[in-house]
């Protein structure tokens, strides 16, 4: 406990912080998309790849960051990543090719983001129990706020200091945030002599490994696969937006600044599907909670597909942005409902690697098939199938396997 304040909410606190930075910075990507493609003379498909690349990246460096976190702890795994977020934009504003870009800012946020995110989330599970998926939910709302925040700021300061200058403020900025973020986690409720929730307990008593599977039980495990599975089938979607919504809305003759702001509302609504759908999950059950936000992705995305106008695309930034929040906020607590403490980080990060296979194909795929027809309806169509292929699987798995 720190005074009346259980200390697992500090961690809470510090995972958010390592979100809104980590995220906030990766998702700033839609401000700098026009001026890339000016700059380089790109066309869509070839700069989506450079978000592609990135978010490839830092889902499947998870496996070994999250193993890493189990061994050493979170704070020198999570440090090395806000590091290289923060050395890896400024690294950006040097670039005189997209293929610069893709590896400076590619590496930089792929490796970054893949070396805290996982550590991060994964030392709240151990933190809760009752309050699991509330405390999941409030840890990854910094997703949601960093990408509200993030790219109207990153469209602000690219029309006052250029997209150059921009990238060295974001990456000051990183450096210090995540060098705070990682002083406030501890690994876990035990090496204080607490229990997850704040009951405290003997220190003896709170020495013993965390019950649940180990990593080798985990990936034998037909339960797994299947949730892996429906990670890979719902993330193909799920960062096309984050990519694509922009220049869409300019399609639509919407101002490159409305499309901007479109993006930041995913934000707003990601926010709102972290702080509440962890919660009510935690109350109705945390996987047949997270099939729900899956199947309404798909619904989402169908509905983007016909939207026209500012109010018509808000109204889907906001909807999607609600369901993509209530599945980043639920898949970590399921998953620790699923398989236990016992290997959590590590089992997260095999796990992210679907979402990374996803986020690699999803808008880099769509860019290109819009190079060739013009159109975004056949990719983001397939994506919404996808979200509601992955909400079956998800129904079919139990609520509860290691106690």
């Amino acid at each position: 406990m720190t005074g009346s304040v259980f200390y697992g909410w500090i961690v809470v606190a510090a995972a958010f912080l390592v979100m809104f930075t980590g995220f906030g910075a990766a998702y700033t990507f839609p401000a700098f998309f026009e001026p890339l493609s000016r700059e380089f003379g790109a066309s869509r498909g070839t700069v989506s790849l450079v978000f592609s690349a990135a978010g490839f990246l830092y889902f499947a460096l998870g496996a070994l960051s999250g193993r890493l976190a189990d061994r050493l702890g979170p704070r020198p795994v999570v440090g090395f990543g806000m590091a290289c977020i923060g050395l890896g934009l400024i690294a950006a504003s040097f670039a005189d090719s997209l293929a610069s870009i893709v590896i400076f800012y590619g590496l930089g946020i792929g490796i970054g983001v893949g070396f805290s995110y996982v550590p991060a989330i994964g030392t709240v599970q151990r933190w809760f129990l009752a309050k699991r998926g509330q405390a999941s939910g409030w840890a990854v709302a910094g997703i949601g706020i960093g990408t509200m925040a993030a790219p109207p700021a990153a469209a602000f300061a690219i029309e006052h200091l250029g997209w150059r200058g921009t990238y060295v403020l974001f990456g000051i900025v990183v450096l210090v945030l995540g060098a705070l973020a990682t002083m406030l986690l501890r690994a876990s409720p035990a090496a204080m002599g607490l229990q997850p929730d704040g009951a405290a307990t003997p220190a003896a008593a709170a020495a013993g490994p965390p019950a649940g599977m180990e990593l080798r039980a985990v990936l034998r495990h037909r339960a797994f696969w299947l949730l892996y599975a429906a990670g890979a089938l719902n993330c193909v979607g799920t960062f096309v937006p984050f990519v694509h919504l922009a220049p869409f809305a300019m399609d639509q003759d919407l101002s490159r600044s409305e499309g901007v702001w479109l993006v930041g509302l995913i934000g707003v609504g990601s926010t709102l599907g972290r702080f509440v759908l962890g919660g009510v999950a935690d109350r109705i059950g945390r996987g047949r909670s997270l099939s729900l936000v899956m199947l309404l992705s798909g619904v989402a995305l169908f509905y983007w597909i016909v939207a026209q106008g500012f109010l018509a695309l808000a109204v889907f930034a906001l909807a999607f942005g609600l369901f993509y929040g209530g599945f980043v906020a639920l898949i970590p607590a399921f998953t620790a409902d699923l398989f236990g403490l016992r290997a959590m980080s590590a089992v997260l990060g095999v796990l992210y690697t679907s979402v990374a296979a996803g986020t690699l194909l999803g808008p880099t795929l769509a860019g290109w098939v819009f190079d060739v027809t013009g159109s975004y309806t056949w990719p983001i169509a397939i994506c919404a199938l996808g979200c509601v292929l992955a909400a079956g699987i998800i129904l079919k798995l139990p609520q509860h396997l290691a106690e």
